[in-house]
């Protein structure tokens, strides 16, 4: 059986748990299968159950542990009976992937209040609310269940946001929600230690993602690539990868800070019109079910 071809060390997760939202597909999906390839059992949450279940297949056939939680990451209780549902299924909860969100492309101008609301509950609010209830219900509990007890379980938390350096034109509202993202990492990692919580910000990746923004949207997203100074869009599994370093042992004194994937992207300037040599990196692609977007297939 063909397998996840991580680059960390075999078993390298062994005995802990991973939950991971937005598991059913895109990032989420890689990210699960490669922590449950290490040995992690893992909880993907969502909202399709059908989604989930392909996953959790895909996870059992390559020989992996993994449980699948329907959850509706903007709904407060909701989020709180999921983590809870999580710890009664695996016992503990030592990493959080809070990966799940979504935007719609428009201008400023033409976001509704409930458009607005909606982006924003996508990418800050649910993601806090998962954190909130993974710190409180387990992390920062002792082994007998007492908050703030004087050896608590600890944990990390990785929080996705997303290229917003500069502004996020034309996604005006998924920049502000990425951007406060990173605010409540920065504060969480102070306010929460001994728990890790750190966040990783991707750039223009080739992941099934692309695929549901609009037709007119192509010929931008085909072009992505030569706005990038490593010339080509990131893979899923390399978001992956920084995922996985930020919730092992090499990152034990990585918290409150922010992982860039993104080619260096955020750094073409105007003034320097020349972006990258022409010249590339080798794409790292571990991921065995990983699949071209179809937008880009069809260039």
């Amino acid at each position: 059986m063909t397998a996840y071809r991580s680059i960390f060390a075999p078993g390298l997760l062994q005995g802990q748990v991973a939950l991971v939202t937005g598991g059913g597909s895109g990032i989420g999906r890689c990210t699960a299968h490669e922590l449950a390839s290490l040995g992690a059992a893992v909880a993907i949450v969502g909202r399709q159950a059908d989604k989930l279940a392909a996953v959790q297949g895909e996870i059992a056939a390559a020989g992996g542990t993994c449980s699948t939680h329907v959850c509706d990451i903007r709904d407060e209780p909701q989020v709180q009976s999921t983590v809870a549902a999580v710890l009664a299924r695996h016992g503990r909860i030592d990493a959080l992937v809070n990966n799940a969100g979504g935007q719609f492309p428009a201008r400023l101008s033409a976001i509704s209040a409930k458009g607005w609301d909606t982006v924003v509950r996508n990418n800050l609010t649910g993601g806090f609310l998962f954190a909130r209830e993974c710190v409180n219900q387990w992390m920062l509990n002792d082994a007998a269940g007492r908050p703030g007890g004087a050896k608590p379980n600890g944990g990390a938390v990785v929080n996705m946001i997303a290229d917003m350096w500069g502004g996020m034109p034309g996604m005006g509202h998924s920049g502000a929600a990425r951007a406060g993202m990173l605010n409540f990492t920065e504060t969480a990692a102070l306010e929460w230690a001994p728990v890790r919580v750190n966040a990783v910000a991707p750039g223009w990746i080739a992941s099934s993602g692309m695929d549901h923004y609009p037709p007119e949207m192509a010929a931008t997203l085909r072009g992505m690539k030569d706005l990038v100074p490593l010339r080509r869009l990131g893979t899923e599994s390399e978001v992956s990868a920084a995922i996985v370093f930020l919730l092992s042992p090499a990152a034990a004194f990585v918290s409150g800070a922010c992982l860039r994937v993104d080619g260096a992207a955020p750094n073409a300037k105007r003034i320097w019109p020349e972006v990258g040599s022409g010249g590339s990196t080798p794409a790292f692609d571990g991921f065995h079910l990983a699949s071209t977007p179809r937008v880009l297939r069809d260039a």
